[in-house]
């Protein structure tokens, strides 16, 4: 008898082990799955908000360096997937990274109650892939004196005077170390995953 008890024992420790091991996993990947949606969140929004500015490269920068979104947009994409993984915010819940580069850090909780809670933090980077330079004016030709002997221009009839150049090519924009030119006619725009890479931290 004493032996079993003490196999029966033994087997019941090894289930709680098991069972306690499962809700840690489980918790972790609530938590890598919650900080990840935070951040692919922020990467559209950053993309979207770009698109709306696209034909004023002034207006690019805190777009490309990862700096123009809404938090609480991003966190509550957050809390969505961390729901469908049985889990909840808990303790600094979704906060932007303290190191100040863009990303998240994301701590939650299992819902399955006690003793089957765990408690998990993942955190997510925002890479910027691209980064945009205003291309040096070019110099204008050098100029030769009019010539004396050189005759006047007619101007054509019926003309309606010189047409204004049209908008030529936006260059700049280098993503992930090649240019990346953009047509206005036809442009090819870089994707939300050409600007940024989403990732967790190490």
């Amino acid at each position: 008898m004493a032996v079993i008890a003490g196999l029966l024992f033994l087997a019941f420790a090894y289930f709680l082990v098991g069972q306690a091991a499962l809700t840690r996993n489980g918790a972790q990947t609530a938590a890598d799955a919650a900080a990840l949606a935070a951040a692919q969140d922020a990467r559209d929004q950053l993309r979207d908000g770009w698109l709306a500015v696209i034909l004023d490269p002034d207006q690019w920068d805190g777009f490309l360096k990862g700096r123009s979104y809404s938090e609480g947009q991003a966190c509550g994409r957050a809390a969505e997937f961390a729901s469908r993984n049985e889990a909840r915010f808990s303790g600094g819940g979704c906060v932007s990274l303290a190191t100040g580069e863009p990303g998240f850090r994301v701590t939650v909780m299992t819902t399955g109650g006690e003793p089957r809670q765990a408690t998990a933090s993942a955190e997510a980077v925002i890479e910027p892939l691209c980064s945009y330079a205003e291309p040096e004016p070019s110099p204008d030709p050098p100029t030769s004196p009019p010539s004396s002997t050189s005759p006047t221009p007619t101007p054509s009839p019926g003309g309606d005077g010189d047409k204004p150049d049209e908008e030529g090519p936006l260059v700049g924009l280098t993503c992930d170390g090649e240019p990346w030119v953009i047509e206005p006619d036809s442009p090819i725009l870089p994707s939300a995953a050409d600007l940024f890479r989403v990732r967790l931290s190490d």
